[in-house]
């Protein structure tokens, strides 16, 4: 397959002809696609597109440009299936992973699209007579979009539905892993029949397109998921030209399991957030903080449970566990067990890549659990992005809490506990984004906001109506009907 850029409604290749390859993490001598290696001109092109449509496209009414969404999730949900088969060869995960992923673009779809006849403003009363005061919604112009391979039909629907209801026009620089998945979902958008320059697809790699688009005067907004590191790169280069910007980035996140809890529940909130997407999720759960009461009985657990997961290539419906994405990344998980032994942690399962038969030309590597983890071990505070998951001892629930604050970034967390006072003290102390009750680490709903504090992120949300204060404008309005000059901040009061 010949991967190609959507710029101004036509599919074309880079203007330099050069391409990329996307190929099979289960069994890399399968090539996927080939895809445009776009370099800035492929960017200028896409930045007219998108500022020349930008003209009309804002003026569509919000209830019009949100049943051009509807037909996207409508088209999503005619497709699911042979996209989420495409996922799983591309990127790896399981293909029950991969039929959620685009059902949560289906689910965004479908919300942003009522998200057309809601965007509030508020009217208030003005402090002087015969003046009315209101404030409104306005889009910001051209946003690019920045998107990872772990999610690739979600994360771009969680940025272009919302940002293109709010009236904005988007270009979507999609993760090299991932290029055949970001071609097919635009090519639905295409389908919805949305007008040429409102959506603009550029292929690349981040050093050139991403760049280009990063100090680009006519991108207004630039919207990021990806690497702590690489986002506060993103947010210097933001800032040095007030460009609006939005980061969401990395997590080490953590579960809690007290002594009071529901063990078989908690283990499979484990097993799930820890190997699930073969721990390359930002939300995975890298971190397992058990009180010693129960932590050889939940331990144990957790090892058999563990080594019974089936390892395989995505599109296998007995695969529990794919391949990690690339090389690079199974090469970094490897490191980081390399940097766990030398700091004394016990790998009590896996620790190791795997090359046995059909694995062999694979990137896997086995569920690993880590043990006598302390908080100042790199393995409990760095973020690994594989299926790797620390034991941490903890003797009280407070202990437990401040432990899981303990680190720089602040995505999700967990607390297991069947003490509803517990449970409350959780949800009001945790310094995350998100917190679970007796629930896995991983996981969102599109209605509800995403995102979250210190290192993870620079403090907007995705998801939900929260999206919408990163995709629009604030904008204050008056109207004098009082036929005279009224002046507002000067001490009128006798």
């Amino acid at each position: 397959m010949t991967c190609l850029n959507y710029i101004n409604g036509e599919w074309i290749p880079a203007q330099s002809g050069a391409t990329l390859e996307s190929r099979n993490p289960a069994d890399w001598r399968e090539l996927i696609a080939t895809f445009p290696r776009s370099e800035a001109g492929d960017v200028d092109a896409a930045v007219a597109s998108a500022r020349q449509a930008y003209r009309t496209w804002r003026l569509v009414p919000a209830p019009a440009r949100g049943e051009f969404i509807h037909k996207v999730g409508e088209l999503l949900i005619q497709h699911k299936e042979t996209l989420a088969q495409l996922m799983s060869r591309e990127m790896g995960k399981p293909i029950a992973e991969a039929r959620g992923d685009v059902q949560e673009g289906i689910d965004c779809a479908f919300y942003y699209a009522g998200e057309g006849r809601r965007l509030f403003g508020q009217t208030t009363p003005s402090e002087m007579p015969n003046k009315f005061a209101m404030s409104v919604r306005t889009p910001l112009g051209v946003c690019a979009l920045i998107t990872p391979w772990n999610f690739p039909v979600a994360i771009p629907c969680w940025k272009m539905m919302p940002a293109l209801v709010c009236g904005n026009t988007v270009i979507l620089k999609p993760a090299k892993d991932t290029s055949t998945c970001a071609n097919f979902l635009v090519w639905l958008f295409q389908e919805a029949g949305l007008p040429p320059g409102v959506v603009n697809l550029v292929h690349g790699a981040g050093e050139t397109v991403g760049k280009a688009l990063l100090e680009h005067p006519g991108v207004d907004l630039v919207s990021f998921t990806g690497s702590s590191k690489t986002g506060a790169e993103i947010g210097a280069t933001c800032g040095r030209t007030h460009k609006r910007v939005c980061l969401e980035l990395g997590g080490k996140n953590a579960q809690v399991v007290m002594e009071d809890a529901d063990l078989e529940l908690a283990l499979e909130g484990a097993i799930w957030g820890a190997f699930g997407t073969s721990g390359q999720r930002c939300t995975a759960t890298s971190r397992l903080i058990l009180h010693r009461d129960i932590k050889d009985k939940f331990t144990a657990m957790l090892l058999e449970h563990t080594s019974k997961l089936r390892l395989g290539h995505g599109n296998d419906p007995n695969t529990d566990v794919g391949p990690l994405v690339n090389q690079g990344q199974l090469q970094r998980v490897s490191h980081y067990l390399e940097v766990a032994r030398s700091e004394g942690a016990k790998v009590l399962i896996g620790g190791e890549i795997l090359k046995d038969g059909e694995l062999h030309h694979g990137f896997f590597f086995a569920p690993t659990i880590l043990d006598k983890v302390t908080p100042d071990m790199r393995v409990a505070r760095e973020e690994i992005f594989g299926p790797v998951v620390a034991l941490i001892e903890v003797s009280e629930f407070e202990e437990a809490i401040a432990i899981l604050n303990d680190t720089s970034y602040g995505l999700s967390s967990s607390v297991y506990t069947r003490d509803v006072n517990r449970a409350f003290q959780a949800m009001r102390d945790i310094e995350a984004g998100i917190t679970y009750i007796n629930g896995p680490t991983i996981g969102a709903e599109v209605h509800l906001p995403f995102g979250g504090v210190k290192q993870t992120g620079n403090g907007h949300r995705e998801a939900g109506s929260a999206a919408l204060d990163v995709f629009t404008e604030w904008k204050t309005v008056y109207v004098d009907f009082s036929g005279k000059l009224q002046r507002a901040q000067i001490d009128n009061r006798e």
